[in-house]
């Protein structure tokens, strides 16, 4: 059972990558576009030159075509599989939701815990920003508060089964909702500030890169819910009748 939920778990996450994808050709690429042109306009500036440049390994037709295609696809599809994992331990666990309630719901608390959260502390940012020495340091800092918003997603909703029972879905619901909350602020209070945008930098050009990112991603995990809720609902169907054949 778990390995038929992993398979189509992996298929949802594929498609949902398509969407995305073309979300990110349509919305996401012209800003990286302009980010780019803007470095350009910035080494110039400072007397920079290009002929001295070492050649792209991979040019930039190939980044904005079939290697941003290739990642999102590979990205969609783990993140599929590790949601149908999920999805297989957590089902029965949390009330009396169907298949397709509960995945729908887990899409929305896996977008809010991995991409809204992190996303408020550390913003994405286009590729002509960013001090390339502190690559590192920005990486673990944005992968430490996806952990942390996790990890205050997962005690939520523990919190929430066990007030379920002697409070009711409404009032556990809320109290779980505060307790995420709280976990996450204290943990974006102790993480330090990462600014490092330039002050000339289009302000606008950065909101729309920004709002980008967030559809992206929110197009991703809208797809993968909506479409793991079909196929593991057809599969959980198949299950019932086989064994009341």
């Amino acid at each position: 059972m778990v390995r038929s939920l992993l398979v189509r778990g992996m298929i949802a996450g594929f498609l949902a990558s398509l969407l995305a994808f073309g979300v990110a050709k349509v919305v996401g690429e012209p800003e990286v576009e302009g980010a780019i042109a803007y470095e350009a306009r910035m080494e110039q500036a400072m007397g920079g030159s290009h002929q001295h440049e070492m050649p792209e390994l991979v040019s930039r037709d190939v980044q904005a075509g079939l290697g941003l295609f290739v990642g999102l696809a590979v990205f969609g599809s783990a993140v599929g599989g590790l949601f149908a994992l999920t999805f297989a331990f957590v089902y029965g666990r949390i009330g009396k939701l169907g298949a397709r309630p509960t995945s729908v719901l887990m899409a929305l608390l896996g977008y809010i815990a991995t991409v809204l959260v992190p996303f408020i502390k550390y913003p994405p940012n286009p590729p002509a920003i960013g001090d390339p020495s502190t690559i590192g340091l920005r990486t673990a800092l944005f992968f430490t508060m996806i952990a942390l918003s996790l990890a205050a997603m997962v005690i939520a909703v523990i919190v929430a089964r066990k007030l379920a029972a002697s409070h009711g879905t409404w009032h556990a619901t809320l109290g779980a909702a505060a307790i995420y909350v709280v976990i996450a602020l204290l943990a974006q209070g102790l993480l330090p500030e990462v600014n490092e945008i330039p002050d000339e930098f289009s302000a606008v050009l950065l909101w729309r890169f920004r709002m980008a990112a967030f559809g992206i991603q929110a197009t991703l995990w809208a797809g993968l819910g909506l479409l793991f809720a079909t196929l593991a609902q057809r599969r959980l169907e198949e299950r019932r009748g086989v064994r009341h054949a």
